[in-house]
C-alpha cells in the first residue's frame, strides 16, 4: 500500500487541534485513514503556536508522500513559513496549505485517506472556502 499525505493541524490551542483531528479522522471513518497530528499550544500546555511541536507533529506523519499543514490563526501561520523557511527544519514536501480550520481539515484528511496526493488534499482543503451554510 502507498504512502498517504500527512495532515498536521496547528491550532493555539491544544484542545482545539486535538478535537479538529478527531473530528476529521471520525468523519473520514474507516481503518485506511491519512495520518493526521495536532500541534497545539506551547510546549508547557500554554496557549500559542510550538516550532518544536510542530516540527514533531510533521516528522510523525511524514510518510514520504508529503504534509499538509493547516493553522487556525495568524501567528500560527508565520510560525509554519518560518520553519519552512529554514528549509530542513520540517520533511520535504510539507506544505502550508490556505484553508479554513475545520472544514479544510476534514476535507484534507477525506481526501488524503481516500489516497488523493498532495496537490489533491490542498485543494480539497482550501475548496472549502466555499461552503456555504445557508
Amino acid at each position: 500500500m502507498s504512502a498517504k499525505v500527512g495532515i498536521v493541524l496547528v491550532s493555539h490551542s491544544a484542545a482545539v487541534a486535538s478535537s479538529v483531528a478527531e473530528l476529521a479522522l471520525g468523519l473520514a471513518g474507516g481503518g485506511g485513514t491519512a495520518p493526521v497530528a495536532a500541534a497545539g499550544g506551547t510546549a508547557d500546555g500554554g496557549l500559542g503556536t510550538s516550532a518544536e511541536l510542530i516540527q514533531r507533529a510533521a516528522t510523525a506523519v511524514d510518510g514520504g508522500a508529503g504534509v499538509a499543514v493547516l493553522v487556525d490563526l495568524g501567528s500560527a501561520v508565520l510560525t509554519v513559513k518560518a520553519l519552512l523557511a529554514e528549509g530542513d527544519e520540517l520533511p520535504g514536501g510539507t506544505r502550508l496549505v490556505d484553508a479554513p480550520f475545520v472544514e479544510g481539515a476534514v476535507a484534507a484528511v477525506v481526501t488524503a485517506s481516500a489516497g488523493g496526493d498532495l496537490d489533491a488534499v490542498a485543494a480539497a482543503a482550501s475548496e472549502a472556502y466555499g461552503y456555504r451554510k445557508e
